[in-house]
């Protein structure tokens, strides 16, 4: 029988279809890279991009070959970062400045290899170059949060094949972060600890969702998944800034990525996909609000949240707020630890 499951973090009911009963064989897309005669994020093609912000490089000038990842500009950002926000009034509406800053990691020189192909070592400089540009962004005071994420794949909204991240930073607090960032609050303020640790704690209890545990770090699927082979990873002990991470943080961090990209490749055949991460947003002071997110570091608890695109969302989905997710997450978590990579 099917199970409505409720999301205590999202607030949202999920309707897990176990009738349907779908298998990873059934998931199974087929890519369509988008067509291109050159590739602006290849090596050799610095001057075919803005000028780079951040680049990791054994030796030589910026702008130049011999980098293993580049951060640049978007060449066509969807906030700019130049000028003031100027939130103001518009009849009943409200509206400012596309004020922001919208970013690219650029994570290989090699047009050919994906995301899941780098190894540990290779990933853990992707993880540097998002770490500093986390750290660079937030010194800016219009910037309230900051979303870095990974579209893989032209159904996941990729429009350049070349393995790429984004990072853009909004001058307000998005929905889903504000909705979520309150949630921990609340559930910090009523019980004294983070919402996140106790269901990091339960489901290592109960294992059944759990994909791979590391020594400090777990990859899962939720309880309550809205999509088949959805997937969260985890820093076991309590964290609430990614950005915060130091080297070898960032290398064990690498190292559960790389198993869990390599777990979806083996069982999904490299699927369609995004990535985000949500980490504690800039504890900037606001006016009339002294103690605005100053309890983060207690309540909040940084994590990845990856969602392979195998299904579309419809009419149901749009009309009633509710997912119908024909995968359970138990069997979604078999498939993927039994998978051998």
């Amino acid at each position: 029988m099917s199970e409505l499951r409720w999301d205590p973090l999202k607030l949202h009911w999920v309707i897990i279809a176990t009738e349907r009963g779908r298998r990873p064989r059934d998931f199974q897309v087929e890519p369509t890279p988008p067509e291109m005669t050159s590739c602006p994020f290849c090596y050799g093609n610095e001057d075919k991009t803005p000028s780079e912000l951040f680049a990791i490089r054994p030796s030589g000038p910026p702008n130049a070959p011999n980098w293993t990842v580049r951060v640049i500009p978007n060449k066509y950002p969807a906030l700019r970062i130049e000028g003031e926000i100027d939130s103001r009034g518009y009849g009943m509406y409200d509206v400012r400045n596309g004020i922001g800053a919208h970013e690219v990691i650029v994570e290989t020189p090699d047009h050919s290899r994906g995301m899941a192909d780098l190894t540990a070592a290779e990933l853990t400089d992707v993880l540097k170059a998002y770490r500093a540009r986390y750290l660079d962004l937030r010194n800016d005071l219009r910037f309230r949060y900051l979303t870095l994420f990974k579209n893989h794949g032209t159904r996941a909204g990729a429009t350049l094949s070349h393995s790429h991240s984004q990072l853009i930073a909004v001058p307000l607090t998005p929905p889903v972060a504000a909705t979520e960032l309150k949630i921990c609050r609340d559930y910090y303020s009523s019980k004294e600890r983070c919402i996140y640790c106790d269901l990091i704690a339960f489901e290592l209890q109960n294992a059944v969702r759990v994909v791979k545990e590391f020594s400090e770090f777990v990859t899962m699927t939720p309880y309550a998944s809205c999509f088949p082979f959805e997937l969260r990873l985890y820093p076991k002990k309590h964290a609430h800034d990614f950005a915060l991470m130091n080297d070898a943080q960032l290398g064990e961090l690498a190292v559960a990525m790389k198993d869990m990209l390599m777990r979806l490749q083996v069982v999904l055949k490299d699927p369609p996909y995004n990535f985000i991460i949500h980490t504690a947003p800039p504890a900037l002071p606001r006016l009339g609000k002294a103690d605005y997110w100053t309890s983060l570091s207690f309540d909040y608890h940084w994590h990845m949240e990856l969602v392979p695109r195998l299904t579309q969302i419809a009419g149901f989905e749009w009309g009633t707020g509710f997912y119908i997710n024909p995968t359970s997450p138990e069997d979604a978590a078999l498939f993927l630890r039994e998978a051998e990579v």
